[in-house]
C-alpha cells in the first residue's frame, strides 16, 4: 500500500520526490524517506509521521540535497513493523551503496534473512524490504550489473512487490520491477520517472507504460529499456495520460473530501454519458464483450469486492435479482479466496475496486478466470492490473479520489451497477419498456437531485455538530438501503474514529437492542416504499428504549416529527434508486462530524487507499 517514486535526469531529484510523494499520501502516511545520490555517494533522509517531517529535514540540509539528479522516495503504510525512522524506506545493505524502496509484502523474508546473515549480512530493521537490498547487494557483488543484481534477487522472492533501486556505484541508473503490484514509468525529455500511480507523475509528463508483473525497468536520464525475467527486451508501450494536474487541487475546498463529495453530480452526468443517451434507446456498454446469448443462460452471478466497495456490490444484488431475475452472491474478496469456490463458465464473476489494484481482489478474479468464468470488472481505473484481467470492463469515470474514504468513486460504483442491470434486463427483456423508461429518466435528474442535497446542509451541519462527541453510533436500514447504512456507518468511522455500526433494522431486537439507552444515536434510512412501515416500526422499538433516533427519509409523513429528534430530508425518489441519493446526506454527515472534532480527514489514522497487499 506504499507509495513508490523516482526520478533521472537533469533537476533537482529531491524537489520532483517530494511532489510525486505528497501525491501518493493516500498510500500511506506514516513514515517517509528519499535516498539521493549527492556527490558519488547514496545519503538517505528518512522520517516518521507526516511527510511534512521529512520536507522540514530536507529543507535543513537543502543546500546539499539539491545538487542531486537521481533519486528514489517512499512513503509508508507500515506491514512488517512499527512505524519509525529505522523502519521507513529507503532500505540499504551494510555498506550503504545499495538503496531500495518497496511497496508490497515479501513472503519469504525470513528464510532471506536466515541465509544472508549467514552471509554476514546485518539488519537495522523490523521490515521485510530490508532482506532485499541486501539480496540485491550481495548478487551485484556477483555481477556487478545492477539490473541483472535486481532480476537474479527477485528470482529468490515470493510474494508481491514493486520495488525501485539505485546503487552509488552505477551512476545516473534506476531499475524497477514489480510482482502483484503496480508500477508505472513516465517518460519525459532528458529525464524519467517511475511510481506506484499517475499522480505522482501527472504535473511532469503524460506519457507513461505500466510494467507488466516480472518485468524489470533500466532508466537512465535519456534511455529507459524494459526486460522480461527471461532477459527478453520488451518494447516500449508508451501511453497518453489524459489527467490534467488540476485533478489534485482541493479547489477552494477545505479538504478533498468536501470536494470529492460536491463533485457527483458531474460524477454521475459523466457514467452516464454515452452510455445512456436517450430513454428510447438501450443502454450502451461498449466494453462488455459478453455474448448475449451467453448473458441470457447466466445461471448465476458473483461478486467480490472489498470496503466500500463491497457495499456497492451489495447493492448491486438487489438491483440485478431485481432486474434480471439472475442469484447474485456478493462475498468479500478476503474471504472468497481462502475457500472452495464454486463457479463455471455459467457463471459471471464481476470484480469491484476503485483502484482496480486491491490484492485480494485481484486474486480472487485470476481464481475464478481459471475456471471458466467470464470476468467483468467494475473500476475507476482502466488503466490497472485487474482491469488488464478484466475479459469485460465497466469504467467508472470518477476521476482521481485523493481523500483516503472514497465518496464520488463509491456513487460512480453504485451508477455502473444501474446502467449494468439495466442493460443486462433489457438483453432479457426481463424489464417492460414503461419501467425502463422511468428508470431511465430517474437516473438523468438524479444529479439535480443531489445538488440540492448540497445546496443544502445546515441541517445536516447542526446534527453533526450536536452528535459529534457522541463515541457510539448505529445506522439502520431495510432492503436495498441496508448496504447504505452499512457504508454509512463505514465513513463515520473511517474518519471520525466514532465506533459507528450498520444493522438491518429487523435485526435489531435480535441482539443489539441491548445497546441503546439515551447515550446512543440510532440513525435510521427510511425511505419509501415497501419496506417504510417495517423500518418505522423497528424506530419506534429503538426510541421505546431512549435511544436519540435521527431519520434520513424522502417522506413528507408528519407523524416522524414526533418519533424522530431530528429528520434530515431528500428528494423524492423511487425506492429501487434511492442507495445512489441516500448517500450524500451520511457522506456530509461523517465529514461534518469529523471536521469538527478536529481530525485529519483526508488522512485518517492506519488506513490507506489502495489496499495492495492481502
Amino acid at each position: 500500500m506504499c507509495g513508490i517514486v523516482g526520478y533521472v535526469g537533469d533537476k533537482t531529484a529531491v524537489d520532483i520526490l517530494l511532489e510525486g510523494l505528497t501525491s501518493l499520501e493516500y498510500r500511506g502516511y506514516d513514515s517517509s524517506g528519499v535516498a539521493l545520490n549527492i556527490d558519488g555517494k547514496v545519503e538517505l533522509f528518512k522520517a516518521q509521521g507526516k511527510l511534512q517531517n521529512l520536507r522540514n529535514i530536507v529543507q535543513n540540509n537543502y543546500t546539499q540535497i539539491s545538487k542531486s539528479t537521481i533519486g528514489i522516495g517512499h512513503i509508508r503504510w507500515a506491514t512488517h513493523g512499527v512505524p519509525s525512522i529505522a523502519n521507513a524506506h529507503p532500505h540499504t545493505c551494510n555498506c550503504g551503496k545499495v538503496a531500495i524502496v518497496h511497496n508490497g509484502i515479501i513472503e519469504n523474508f525470513k528464510e532471506l534473512k536466515v541465509k544472508l546473515e549467514a552471509q554476514g549480512c546485518t539488519f537495522r530493521s523490523q521490515t521485510d524490504t530490508e532482506t532485499v537490498a541486501h539480496l540485491v547487494a550481495s548478487k551485484f557483488a556477483q555481477t556487478h550489473d545492477l539490473t541483472e543484481a535486481v532480476r537474479l534477487a527477485t528470482l529468490e522472492i515470493e510474494g508481491a512487490y514493486a520495488l525501485a533501486v539505485i546503487h552509488q556505484d552505477v551512476k545516473n541508473t534506476i531499475v524497477a520491477t514489480r510482482r502483484n503490484a503496480p508500477l508505472v514509468i513516465g517518460f519525459g525529455e532528458g529525464e524519467n520517472f517511475v511510481a506506484s500511480d499517475i499522480p505522482a507523475l501527472i504535473q511532469y509528463t503524460k506519457k507513461a507504460m505500466y510494467l507488466d508483473d516480472n518485468q524489470i525497468v533500466t532508466l537512465t536520464p535519456n534511455s529507459a529499456k524494459v526486460i522480461d525475467i527471461e532477459k527478453n527486451e520488451i518494447p516500449l508501450k508508451v501511453e497518453t495520460l489524459p489527467w490534467e494536474p488540476v485533478a489534485l487541487s482541493k479547489m477552494g475546498y477545505k479538504h478533498f473530501m468536501l470536494k470529492e463529495i460536491h463533485e457527483q453530480p458531474d460524477i454521475v452526468r459523466n457514467v452516464l454519458s454515452g452510455k445512456l443517451r436517450t430513454m428510447d434507446e438501450p443502454i450502451s456498454l461498449d466494453e462488455v464483450t459478453l455474448d448475449k446469448a451467453k448473458l441470457k443462460d447466466l445461471n448465476r452471478i458473483q461478486i467480490v469486492a472489498c470496503g466500500t466497495s463491497l457495499h456497492a456490490a451489495m447493492v448491486g444484488k438487489y438491483i440485478i435479482e431485481d432486474f434480471c431475475g439472475i442469484p447474485v452472491e456478493v462475498e468479500a474478496s478476503s474471504e472468497y479466496i481462502y475457500r472452495k469456490t464454486i463457479t463455471d463458465e455459467n457463471t459471471l464473476v464481476i470484480g469491484v475496486s476503485q483502484s482496480g489494484e486491491t490484492a485480494d481482489t485481484i486474486t480472487a478474479i485470476r481464481l475464478a478466470k481459471k475456471k471458466g468464468s467470464h470476468i467483468l470488472i467494475v473500476t475507476n481505473r482502466p488503466d490497472s492490473t485487474m482491469a488488464r484481467e478484466a475479459d469485460s470492463l465497466v469504467p467508472v469515470n470518477a476521476g482521481i479520489e485523493v481523500s483516503v474514504a472514497a465518496t464520488k468513486s463509491y456513487m460512480a460504483q453504485l451508477i455502473s451497477f444501474y446502467l449494468l442491470a439495466i442493460y443486462m434486463a433489457e438483453v432479457k427483456g426481463s424489464i417492460s419498456k414503461e419501467e425502463l423508461m422511468d428508470l431511465k429518466h430517474e437516473l438523468i435528474v438524479l444529479p439535480q437531485k443531489i445538488d440540492k442535497i448540497l445546496t443544502h446542509k445546515e441541517d445536516i451541519q447542526k446534527i453533526a455538530r450536536k452528535f459529534s462527541s457522541f463515541k457510539d453510533f448505529i445506522f439502520v436500514a431495510r432492503g436495498i438501503n441496508f448496504p447504505t447504512a452499512l457504508e454509512g456507518a463505514l465513513k463515520l468511522k473511517e474518519i471520525s474514529y466514532i465506533n459507528a455500526t450498520g444493522y438491518s433494522a429487523g435485526e435489531l431486537k435480535h441482539g443489539p437492542i441491548a445497546m441503546l439507552d439515551d447515550s446512543m444515536p440510532v440513525l435510521a434510512i427510511l425511505m419509501k416504499g415497501k419496506v417504510y412501515e417495517k423500518i418505522l416500526s423497528n424506530a419506534e422499538e429503538a426510541k421505546a428504549r431512549n435511544a436519540r433516533m435521527i431519520a434520513l427519509t424522502d417522506s413528507d409523513d408528519q407523524k416522524l416529527d414526533e418519533l424522530f429528534e431530528n429528520i434530515i430530508r431528500i428528494p423524492e425518489i423511487s425506492e429501487i434508486l434511492s442507495p445512489a441519493l441516500a448517500i450524500v446526506p451520511l457522506q456530509l454527515l461523517a465529514y461534518y462530524i469529523a471536521e469538527f472534532l478536529g481530525k485529519d480527514v483526508d488522512q485518517p489514522r492506519n488506513l490507506a487507499k489502495s489496499v495492495t497487499v492481502e
